[in-house]
């Protein structure tokens, strides 16, 4: 008895100690950002305020850094799911004589650490003037996000029956009326989850910004998290604590629906019969 309760509660005391260790930051960022006088410590306010929320929606620096961030993060998802979407098409429908290798190479790139490129990446942009380019940037990521973009798509794709694009042909639709008005409304979860994957991977992306971009005012809002670290080991934690709420809420929100999003399974398979 005492072996098989012992079985049970260890998982449990692990799993509590894990909650925990992630609880306790995210405990402290929520309080300190209504704290006046943060601290490193967690501790509970004397006043509570919302002071340092004002202060960081009063700095156009940091508004400017959110709307720079949320250009870059929709426009790179709305050109994955566009390039995502075309190149998954034959993958999905034809037989290619090659397919399985490049989707295994697709499913390699997929891993491919992106330090290892920065580099070459550097000295490119560099040579073709798209160093310190926020189009350079888009473009970059977009190119990065292009290989788990099209092993979504294609997996989603699959879920829709054939049947219903080879009707829409013999109706007379093109190839490219069929998957505008077929396929992308029936499978429109799997583009929303492939959008905001994407959103969310260029969303809290501060390697490549900070690597890529050169100028201050073209800094987006993960690279400008930076300015609350003064010199001297001096840090405003109450107004960085602030600003990662309000950076982490397009992160819980498209985390939402994502969820609501990939809840949805594709067993469109008795459309066809329809």
């Amino acid at each position: 008895m005492n072996k098989k309760r012992s079985e049970k509660t260890i998982p449990y005391l692990i799993l509590a100690i894990l909650s925990i260790t992630f609880i306790l930051p995210l405990l402290w960022v929520i309080i300190a950002s209504f704290d006046a006088n943060a601290a490193q410590s967690l501790k509970i306010p004397l006043f509570w305020t919302i002071g340092n929320y004002r202060k960081v929606l009063a700095d156009h620096a940091n508004l400017r850094g959110f709307a720079i961030g949320l250009v870059i993060s929709l426009v790179q998802s709305i050109l994955v799911v566009i390039i995502a979407g075309l190149a998954a098409y034959p993958l999905s429908r034809y037989e290619l004589r090659y397919r399985k290798m490049f989707l295994y190479t697709i499913l390699f790139m997929t891993s491919l650490p992106m330090t290892t490129v920065m580099v070459p990446v550097f000295k490119l942009f560099l040579s073709i003037g798209l160093y310190d380019s926020i189009i350079g940037v888009i473009l970059f990521l977009t190119a990065t996000s292009l290989p788990y973009g099209i092993w979504l798509m294609k997996n989603y794709m699959d879920g829709v029956p054939i049947e219903l694009e080879e009707a829409a042909k013999v109706d007379g639709a093109s190839t490219i009326t069929s998957i505008r008005k077929v396929i992308a409304p029936l499978m429109f979860p799997g583009i929303c989850v492939t959008a905001i994957f994407t959103f969310s991977g260029s969303w809290g992306n501060f390697f490549v910004p900070y690597i890529l971009l050169q100028t201050l005012e073209k800094f987006p809002a993960s690279v400008k998290l930076y300015q609350f670290f003064g010199n001297y080991g001096m840090v405003a934690y109450g107004q960085l604590a602030a600003y990662s709420v309000l950076y982490a809420l397009p992160s819980v929100i498209l985390y939402i629906l994502s969820q609501n999003y990939m809840s949805k399974g594709f067993n469109l398979a008795g459309a066809a019969k329809g």
